[in-house]
């Protein structure tokens, strides 16, 4: 009764800790929708941050969180269509420009006019050739010495991307010249990205060298196709340099559906650099989990940028953190998992490792009594020993079955940019792509991960055996049948090798999705051979010499050696 008891208990107490663990929302590479909720509390909402930008002006950028937001079926975005269009009937000139366009109005002839749902781009706006010829009168007598070398290079002809500004079809080069040249006289831009275009500049004008001034003069004329002025200022206004216009231009022509979303990624996060990096570690999901994390703010945008992490939804998840007291114990976790996730997900694993601890310690307690006969065999303490180890054997199960996004995202492929401008002709495109590949693809280290961690706690395992054997309280000779009596837990590595081996090749050969691979198929024996080995030769031989030795020196019967007689020597 009293074995059932504890039995009991603890089968209990590793069926909580196990609960406990799978309830708190920590991942290795994941992050839950409540861990987001958390970093998102008083932080500035999709619609939050849209009237903030409309009480300053930016009528553009705001109608572009407004999207979102309505993408994202926000309850109060009808509130901020209609703040919105109570400024627009206000001020009818802001639609079009997307802002109060004093600033800009001064370098064209006349205002674009706004279209409805066909808006006009600044680019659009900016190539028609009587507003070039406007602004680039305007620019020419502006003081500032980078923008009168920016205008110098309308002098090149070695251009590679553009057609030189002199040419019939340059009229795609002088939009590019006038768009940059605006955001620099109005200090639209960042002293970062601002001191990457003068050195570009410079090395096109002094070295003749246009390679590096063409592609920053390309992603204005990109971004510019996308956005009204407003929104051209306000998205480029947090670019910190040149690599990160790249970036942005890239992602802006790639997400030409989440458009909306990918502008309000940067509007509320103020990180474009971490966007982007965001975009190129998940090119699959990665737009959709941004997308998902504008519903938490500010706050949960930007922990997703800071953490770099993929989000994982669980329907099980969500159905418990609806329902106490499982709802409050979440809560509760994932404010810890926001603050410390390291710390939080040690506390897990810990959870894990103590739920397979108990588990094992309740199958032990209900074993029968030892018979009389094995007693000088029992070692205290070794089962302590054994249950830990399953411990950590639990804990690597669990955490395969749990653990969501192991294996990384593959990367996709970029695709050449070919620019369209209106009434300057056929595209144009930007360079090569430059595909890199790697020896081995990052997936398969996983499987690879797991043969090795296996092997390692079947060696473990075969350590704390040998352990346990040299402390019975029997002869040496006893001990040397026992050896032999392990030997196939001895050899459990070369088995463990072969099925792994077998299972991939089986795993490999019946899925289409995945690319057949010897280096994880075999990774599974050379790890088992590795083992095996190591234990063998290292850790079993020298005690098998000893317990040898001594067995031979306890024998009443064996025989002393006798030193062979040495012949004496012919005289």
């Amino acid at each position: 009764m009293n074995r059932r008891i504890w039995f009991t208990v603890c089968v209990l107490l590793g069926l909580l800790m196990l609960l406990c663990g799978w309830l708190i929302p920590a991942h290795l590479r994941a992050l839950e929708p409540s861990v987001l909720a958390q970093a998102g509390r008083n932080t500035s909402s999709l619609t939050g941050r849209g009237t903030s930008l409309l009480h300053i002006g930016q009528v553009g950028a705001a109608e572009m969180l407004l999207r979102a937001a309505q993408n994202a079926h926000a309850s109060d975005a009808d509130d901020l269509a209609s703040s919105i269009a109570t400024t627009v009937k206000k001020y009818p000139g802001w639609e079009a420009w997307g802002i109060n366009g004093r600033a800009a109005r001064a370098y064209f002839p006349r205002a674009p006019k706004a279209t409805g749902t066909n808006e006009l781009s600044f680019t659009d706006f900016v190539v028609r050739e009587e507003n070039r010829t406007k602004a680039l009168a305007v620019l020419g007598k502006s003081a500032d010495p980078s923008v009168k070398a920016l205008l110098q290079t309308r002098d090149l002809t070695n251009t590679t991307i553009f057609a030189p500004s002199q040419s019939a079809a340059g009229a795609a080069f002088d939009a590019a010249i006038i768009i940059t040249g605006i955001l620099r006289v109005e200090h639209k831009l960042t002293p970062s990205l601002s001191s990457d275009i003068d050195a570009a500049i410079s090395q096109a004008n002094q070295a003749g060298n246009p390679a590096a001034l063409e592609p920053i003069l390309l992603d204005f004329l990109s971004l510019g196709q996308r956005f009204n002025w407003g929104q051209l200022e306000s998205f480029v206004g947090k670019t910190d340099s040149a690599a990160t216009l790249h970036s942005q231009a890239d992602l802006v022509r790639n997400h030409g559906d989440q458009l909306p979303e990918l502008y309000s990624a940067v509007e509320l996060s103020e990180n474009p650099q971490a966007v982007a990096q965001y975009l190129k570690t998940f090119p699959k999901s990665g737009i959709k989990d941004l997308t998902t994390a504008l519903a938490f703010g500010a706050g949960g945008v930007r922990e997703l940028l800071t953490t770099q992490q993929r989000i994982y939804v669980s329907d099980t998840h969500d159905a418990a953190a609806r329902t106490e007291p499982f709802a409050s114990f979440i809560a509760f976790s994932a404010n810890y998992s926001a603050r410390s996730p390291e710390l939080t997900l040690i506390i897990k694993w810990l959870l894990y490792l103590a739920a397979g601890f108990f588990l094992a310690f309740a199958f032990h307690v209900l074993r029968p009594p030892v018979p009389a006969l094995e007693r000088p065999l029992q070692v205290r303490g070794f089962h302590i020993a054994r249950e830990i180890l399953f411990g950590l054997g639990f804990l690597l199960v669990v955490l395969l079955l749990s653990e969501p996004f192991l294996a990384p995202e593959s990367a996709a492929t970029p695709l050449p940019f070919r620019l369209h401008v209106p009434t300057v002709g056929d595209v144009v495109p930007s360079g090569t792509v430059n595909l890199h590949t790697s020896l081995m693809d990052k997936s398969k280290l996983i499987p690879m991960l797991l043969f090795f961690v296996l092997q390692g706690l079947l060696y473990t395992a075969c350590l704390i055996k040998l352990a346990e054997i040299r402390r019975q309280r029997v002869g040496p000779r006893i001990k040397l049948r026992l050896l032999e009596n392990e030997e196939h837990l001895f050899d459990g590595g070369l088995y463990l090798g072969f099925l792994g081996t077998i299972v991939a090749f089986i795993i490999y050969s019946v899925s289409s999705q995945h690319h057949f691979d010897l280096m994880v198929a075999y990774s599974s024996t050379s790890f088992g051979i590795l083992f095996v080995s190591l234990f063998k030769i290292f850790n079993l031989r020298p005690v098998r010499r000893r317990l040898l030795l001594e067995a031979e020196a306890e024998s009443p019967t064996s025989p002393t050696p006798v030193a062979a007689p040495v012949p004496s020597p012919a005289s």
